[in-house]
């Protein structure tokens, strides 16, 4: 594990880009982006458009470490350069940006209201390249639907159990527990599912501390416990379909959160747009969601 890269995501102010859409949701982030499907056939094509667009949000001047602490990205994305150097060290060397790699596969499909991770079986294979490509550390997304305390306890003890093979790997693992912002018992859902982390956590040590990525919750503060707690590096917060400005707004009444925005921090750019244009929206894109996460 880099030193640095753990001090600075441990103290560092910012947040996490988060740069990992894969390709169910690709066609989606590049039609908000203003591609629509007709302008591209097929996969590889689609992919290196989701990959230019990526390169020119990183190659922005607007994204620095001094706001952007880390970026998860695609495992396409990390096995592709930027200006001619592999992604992560790019991030990492030219703009103090610690990378993370998205490693789950999907979801299966809901049972007892939530959506477990697909299985992973070559994961110690892509947990290897990773660490061979200077990534830091490694994000997994499940997600709750409802409050029923038998899919909670199912999705938080798989994203655990994986976690232990990722920390094995020497990586930090960013745990996902999504919890849907559509969800009728939110705030029910969101005590199970505390509850059920805070009973794993027994099991990992603050020498191999895990990070969580949480929906924004209804209660402020909700999740001050696990910010406070040695065993998690940091908690991150996802925007889950909400606006950047409600998403800033939840994130600023929730101390010590940082965000981890994806739809949010990509809002109102365009491939239409000129570099100076582009450059100038993301940045007071950048501005307002750092600012959020440092309260």
């Amino acid at each position: 594990m880099n030193g640095a890269q753990l001090d600075k995501v441990r103290t560092g102010q910012g947040f996490i880009a988060a740069l990992d859409q894969s390709g169910g949701s690709t066609p989606k982030a590049l039609r908000l982006y203003g591609i629509e499907e007709s302008e591209y056939s097929g996969e590889d094509e689609m992919f290196d458009l989701i990959h230019q667009m990526r390169s020119r949000i990183i190659t922005s001047p607007a994204f620095t470490g001094d706001r952007v602490l880390g970026a998860i990205l695609f495992e396409q994305t990390m096995d592709r350069e930027v200006e001619g150097v592999p992604t992560a060290a790019y991030l990492w060397d030219e703009k103090g940006v610690v990378p993370f790699l998205k490693v789950d596969k999907g979801l299966e499909d809901e049972s007892d209201g939530a959506q477990v991770m697909k299985p992973m079986p070559e994961l110690d294979a892509l947990l290897g390249r990773a660490v061979s490509a200077g990534v830091f550390g490694t994000k997994m997304r499940s997600v709750i639907k409802r409050a029923d305390a038998t899919g909670v306890a199912a999705v938080v003890d798989q994203q655990f159990d994986v976690a232990d093979q990722i920390i094995g790997a020497g990586l930090v693992p960013i745990i996902e527990p999504e919890v849907d912002i559509n969800a009728p018992d939110k705030a029910e859902a969101e005590a199970l599912l505390r509850d059920r982390i805070v009973e794993r956590l027994a099991g990992i040590s603050p020498d191999a501390p895990i990070m969580l990525k949480l929906t924004l919750p209804d209660e402020a503060d909700f999740y001050a416990g696990l910010v406070s707690d040695d065993r998690v590096l940091r908690v991150v917060a996802l925007s889950g379909g909400y606006s950047r400005e409600e998403s800033n707004e939840r994130l600023s009444q929730n101390h010590g959160v940082i965000a981890s925005f994806s739809r949010a921090l990509t809002e109102g750019l365009s491939a239409q747009q000129s570099d100076d244009d582009f450059n100038s929206t993301l940045d007071a894109t950048i501005a307002s969601i750092a600012a959020a996460s440092a309260t």
